[in-house]
């Protein structure tokens, strides 16, 4: 959000914008991922939190190609493309290990609710 106060007033509807609409929608998948369960009963459960995380994931995708492009258009200066891109990556690890570490813990339930999550994993 800091990055983007100083845009151009040109570019506050298109890029700044859906940089700063992108980073809420990774907040929100987050919590809600957060908030979903994931020692339920029900493998319906394991499956949202993990369609939450993966639209975080795309969220984050597109906040680094938008910051890209942002920064072609001279809406952004590079240094502040490096720091998204550098933020963004943060968070694509992160999130990645999160995925993991919910691949394994549900590896270790029984076999009927483990295959129906890691075969959408």
């Amino acid at each position: 959000m800091t990055v983007t106060q100083k845009s151009p007033k040109q570019f506050r509807f298109t890029f700044t914008g859906r940089l700063q609409n992108a980073s809420l929608n990774v907040l929100e998948y987050l919590i809600r991922a957060n908030e979903t369960p994931l020692d339920a009963k029900s493998p319906h459960d394991c499956v949202e939190r993990l369609s939450f995380q993966r639209k975080a994931m795309t969220e984050l995708v597109i906040i680094g190609y938008i910051a890209v492009m942002a920064m072609e258009q001279k809406c952004i200066l590079a240094k502040q493309c490096e720091q998204i891109s550098g933020l963004v990556t943060d968070c694509r690890n992160l999130l990645g290990g999160w995925m993991n570490s919910d691949k394994r813990r549900i590896s270790g339930r029984n076999s009927s609710q483990s295959s129906d999550f890691t075969n959408n994993m």
